[in-house]
């Protein structure tokens, strides 16, 4: 789906699906990925004049803000990283650079549209793959094998002549063949092919250069010889095949302008990188790292492997506790760069019992399809739902709180012997978590040979 294709509301529709709650989070989201197709359409002259509007969420961890971002990204297939700010160290240290956000964030913008690519030559790319399977199957014993000097230049060796009887014998059992592979009756049988071998690559020391991206052609492909079945050859070949139809500098040219345009880069933990509150000691300078990242946030150009990257219109979502700290801890210029701030609000035990039911990807349901591979049936009553979410409400009270994240914790206890004893034996069982279960497990009051289920 593309930004055209989806208006704000929509965009907030979709995202209700996965994440509960956080309206002004989401309609923040969503107005600043519209702003994005809205400044496509205006003059040039005006258009790059627009900056993004970056975003700052401010909320407790578990609550759903790194997955409005990760979902957004998704929706309309924009290029997309998580970073920790605290993984970075300021200019001058030994440690990551605030340039890695740009080069990771090329390489995924690469590989999206290496992918679409792909979806596009796929089909003359399994063709030419299954040309060179039938050349092994029928290749003849005559056929003499490549000599170190042909293979180390990539140079097919001379064959010798056929005579006419043997081309059509050749054509026969080619076609035979053929028919036989199309209806996949060779599917399993095993054949030796030749594949190109992926070495480990090198990096130069503070860059994202390899040696093998320095010296490209010059350095010949390595190959390896590989038993495989006939379906798994084919596989591989059409891989290999992909790669040969594909433009890799229409490749890079298209990546580079989707990161610049439509890349999205995440912030987590920004407020770990004040110095509020940390003292003095021989730590990084956490401000240092903050005046680090502003030249990205505000627009700079970066240097990668494929060619230079300008963050000027990339979009940047930064979140945060801030328990401790403030945001007006944070250096003012950086401040300056998140003119969008929104409040992301603590879970209620309603609301974990709406992620429990209403979400896409709710945990009960993918308990239930987890189990049911092992002919379990789970079913949950809705007094059930009630007391995992008021159980997974007043831990978070009373201990750490730590969102949602708190119902994985809890869905393992309540059903480790359930999913510890499942093996598909007996292969109908249906088991219904109720409150009264719910309350014995989780409160760990009787033993197991004591809990209540139905089995039908």
């Amino acid at each position: 789906m593309t930004v055209q294709e989806i208006s704000p509301r929509q965009i907030v529709e979709a995202l209700d699906k996965y994440i509960i709650g956080q309206t002004d989070a989401k309609r923040a989201v969503a107005v600043a990925l519209r702003n994005r197709w809205r400044r496509s359409r205006l003059p040039a002259e005006i258009r790059d004049e627009i900056s993004p509007h970056n975003i700052l969420m401010v909320g407790p961890t578990g609550v759903g803000k790194t997955e409005i971002a990760r979902r957004l990204a998704k929706l309309v297939n924009a290029p997309f990283i998580k970073v920790e700010a605290t993984k970075f160290t300021e200019v001058g240290y030994v440690g990551r650079d605030v340039d890695s956000i740009v080069r990771d964030l090329i390489e995924v913008a690469i590989r999206l549209v290496r992918t679409r690519m792909r979806e596009g030559v796929n089909v003359e790319a399994a063709r030419a793959a299954r040309a060179r399977v039938l050349d092994i199957l029928v290749r003849d014993s005559k056929h003499r094998q490549p000599n170190a000097l042909e293979q180390l230049l990539g140079v097919a060796p001379k064959q010798p002549e056929m005579s006419d009887e043997e081309k059509q014998r050749y054509t026969f059992r080619r076609t035979e063949l053929e028919e036989q592979l199309a209806s996949g009756e060779l599917d399993q049988r095993v054949i030796e092919i030749e594949v190109e071998e992926s070495a480990p690559s090198q990096q130069l020391p503070g860059t994202d250069v390899s040696i093998q991206d320095m010296l490209g052609p010059l350095m010949p492909k390595k190959k390896k010889t590989r038993k495989v079945t006939v379906a798994e050859a084919c596989r591989l070949l059409e891989t290999e095949e992909c790669e040969k139809l594909i433009d890799n500098e229409a490749a890079t040219t298209e990546a580079i302008e989707l990161a610049e345009q439509s890349g999205i880069v995440f912030i987590d933990e920004i407020d770990k990188i004040t110095a509020k509150g940390q003292g003095s000691g021989p730590d990084v300078s956490r401000e240092g790292v903050q005046r680090d990242i502003l030249p990205i946030v505000e627009g700079a150009t970066v240097m990668t492997k494929y060619g230079p990257v300008k963050t000027d219109h990339m979009l940047f979502i930064a979140a945060g506790a801030f328990h401790i700290a403030q945001v007006s801890d944070l250096i003012p210029e950086l401040q300056g760069r998140f003119p969008v701030r929104v409040n992301l609000l603590p879970l209620t035990a309603a609301d974990f019992k709406a992620i429990l039911s209403q979400t896409e990807c709710a945990i009960t349901r993918q308990s239930q399809a987890l189990l049911a591979v092992d002919g379990v049936a789970l079913e949950f009553t809705d007094d059930a739902l009630e007391e995992i979410a008021a159980i997974a409400y007043s831990v978070n009270e009373t201990l750490e709180n730590i969102g949602a994240r708190r119902l994985h914790a809890l869905m393992e206890t309540l059903l480790e012997d359930v999913s510890f004893n499942a093996c598909g034996d007996p292969a109908d069982v249906k088991l219904v978590i109720d409150a009264a279960y719910v309350k014995i497990r989780l409160a760990g009051k009787v033993k197991e040979k004591d809990y209540r289920r139905q089995i039908i």
